[in-house]
């Protein structure tokens, strides 16, 4: 198939790319690497698009026809060129411009060609909704981000009909794993607290580490993107572990895996949206899509240490 990743520099985008190239399909990544970094696409055989800015829609349609659209890319945090936080109101400004109407073109673009749309949502919609989250409940977005995926949600709700392949929104849980570095703050707990125990500190984490969440390892999320790719039904559908970790299990785990044995340095939660308790129920996952996670946490860090990033 010939298939583009958008947001293909980064962290899932350029794992996406790379399996889907191993796979000898002919795949062109577009991303305006702003964010991400040309590191994560060395090993990737394919083209690489380099795009104006986030929403330059017009350098992919020149391409001409894709069998299908992996929308992988996403604005996560928007600051100035000072490196300053925006004010709420040009953040929301931005995050919709860039989120939402960029997806909305990319819509009008898969009518047009008749081609099938996989793409990145998140379970940051569900707030602080029960637990398991379930696709049918009601959303709680806690920020502008999360707000944002389910307004993507809905408009690929109203585009489904004239499409001709069911379209597929991925939520994913917390995702971890080789190529995520770059991300700095936004990167995976995991992540973070391994760079820190690395360098010998106290993993920090909010007083008393019993937050939990679903932590997907990188090649489950791969997997449910290629069964999207392969399914025939449309719709919303979680991605994660299917179980929840605390915060100090993580900790736990990472000094078994990185042979340390750093206790948490505790600190009171200074965010009022966080997310206390994240599990994703993944019963219409593997129905609909036939996905099965294979990762746990202890096998998924095992796997991230294995590759030589885990932390570093």
């Amino acid at each position: 198939m010939r298939i583009l990743v958008t947001g293909g520099a980064g962290f899932i985008g350029s794992n996406l790319a790379k399996h889907l190239a191993k796979e000898s399909h002919d795949v062109t990544v577009a991303d305006a690497f702003l964010a991400a970094p040309y590191s994560n696409l060395i090993n990737f055989p394919g083209d690489v698009l380099t795009l104006k800015d986030p929403q330059d829609i017009e350098s992919m349609t020149r391409l001409g026809k894709f069998d299908c659209l992996f929308h992988q890319a996403s604005i996560t945090g928007v600051v100035s060129e000072g490196g300053a936080d925006l004010s709420q109101q040009n953040l929301q400004h931005q995050m919709l411009r860039n989120n939402v109407e960029t997806f909305r073109a990319i819509l009008d673009w898969a009518v047009q060609t008749n081609a099938r749309v996989v793409w990145s949502s998140s379970c940051s919609i569900y707030g602080r909704g029960p637990v398991p989250m379930r696709e049918s409940q009601a959303p709680d977005p806690l920020n502008i981000y999360a707000f944002s995926k389910l307004t993507m949600e809905r408009l690929a709700a109203r585009y489904a009909p004239r499409l001709a392949h069911p379209i597929v929104a991925l939520r994913y849980t917390n995702v971890y794993g080789p190529g995520e570095d770059h991300k700095g703050k936004l990167a995976s707990m995991i992540h973070q607290l391994a760079k820190q125990m690395r360098a010998g500190k106290r993993p920090r984490i909010f007083n008393a580490g019993q937050q939990r969440r679903d932590f997907v390892y990188i090649d489950d999320v791969i997997q449910a993107n290629l069964k999207a790719l392969a399914g025939a039904h449309a719709g919303v559908f979680n991605v994660g572990a299917g179980k929840s970790w605390s915060f100090n299990e993580v900790i736990a785990e990472l000094n078994r895996a990185l042979k340390t044995n750093l206790p948490p340095d505790y600190f009171e939660n200074p965010y009022s949206f966080t997310q206390d308790w994240t599990e994703a129920d993944l019963t219409e996952s593997r129905r609909a899509l036939g996905y099965e996670p294979r990762f746990d946490l202890s096998h998924g860090i095992d796997a991230y240490l294995a590759s030589g990033q885990l932390g570093t």
